[in-house]
């Protein structure tokens, strides 16, 4: 994942306040993941940025990432330990237009996901569970 600087990152996010539109958070920079109970695995694919991490509980982090050049928003649920396979989920959807999703749920060993939508000009919610325990977040707008 590229490095943002700070600067860079602040006038990016003034930029998009001042045009009216709601802005991402910057990418999370590589020591911020490390924080996260699971590691970022990157399935998302080529060219989309974490924007936001959860942690459910110590069994793993849901992640929402950001393409910019596609407008597309792509969520993936990830285990911290790989164990014998457990219910997991991982769901994003816009949050004004909830038919609006994609969901992928099962028993997995590592990850839940990636699930994509289109999101330019919308916001969404993400939802990951791992057994039973599970997290939701909301407020990202693209």
């Amino acid at each position: 994942m590229k490095r943002i600087r700070q600067a860079a990152a602040v006038t990016a996010l003034a930029a998009a306040a001042v045009a009216g539109g709601a802005a991402f958070a910057a990418p999370a920079s590589a020591a911020a993941q490390g924080a996260y109970a699971a590691e970022y695995n990157g399935a998302c694919g080529s060219g989309y940025s974490v924007v936001h991490g959860r942690d459910i509980g110590d069994l793993g982090t849901v992640y929402l990432t950001w393409n910019e050049r596609i407008g597309e928003n792509c969520a993936v649920t990830v285990r911290a330990r790989k164990g014998a396979a457990v219910y997991m989920q991982a769901k994003v959807y816009q949050t004004n237009h909830t038919q609006v999703s994609s969901s992928d749920s099962g028993a997995y060993t590592t990850y839940a996901g990636p699930v994509h939508i289109p999101a330019r000009g919308e916001c969404v919610t993400v939802r990951g569970q791992i057994a039973d325990t599970y997290t939701s977040f909301s407020g990202f707008c693209g």
